[in-house]
């Protein structure tokens, strides 16, 4: 059987809310012992240096993408192992979802929300079939789902995001369940 991969959208920092860390070591700890390589931006810092540190520390496979403007300000995870370095933001995002077989958002700001709507869209366009995700941690993505609601009660959607596109949960390990991933 083939390895599954997850690719793991998210912040660059931790956030106010102590929940976000933990959710992201939990995510992490949880792919490494179901031997999901987990494929992210490759940052060593916020959730995103927390999912890494978790993966690795289980004894979990990163596979890192990150481009060239951000590796050569030492931006990148020291541990990781396997490591691209793309010519723009534009490449990394193609690449890390060409290595996935689903997608995961975390708490995060605009570079993570550029992911998730980009993967969402791109979803909708029927340019990929793979599961899609939100951890909504502490709520964190309330606002957005009632956001996506709005969208369809306007008519700008074909059908609703939640459901047919994406896949909630509050827990890591109910996530990775709705994903089709354990």
């Amino acid at each position: 059987m083939r390895t599954k991969t997850l690719c793991i959208y998210s912040g660059s920092r931790a956030g106010s809310e102590p929940s976000f860390v933990a959710a992201a070591r939990e995510l992490g700890v949880l792919c490494a012992r179901a031997g999901i390589v987990v494929v992210n931006g490759a940052g060593g810092e916020g959730l995103m240096g927390a999912v890494v540190d978790a993966v690795l520390g289980a004894g979990g496979v990163v596979e890192g993408v990150i481009p060239r403007f951000m590796a050569v300000e030492g931006l990148a995870h020291p541990g990781i192992g396997r490591l691209e370095v793309t010519g723009s933001m534009h490449e990394r995002k193609w690449r890390m979802a060409e290595r996935a077989d689903a997608f995961v958002a975390l708490p995060g700001g605009l570079g993570t929300l550029d992911e998730l709507a980009e993967i969402l869209a791109w979803r909708q366009l029927a340019l990929h079939g793979k599961p899609v995700g939100v951890l909504n941690t502490a709520g964190f993505y309330t606002p957005l789902l009632g956001f996506f609601e709005q969208m369809d009660r306007f008519g700008f959607l074909p059908e609703p995001v939640v459901g047919p596109l994406l896949c909630v949960a509050e827990e890591p390990g109910v996530l990775l369940g709705k994903l089709g991933l354990v």
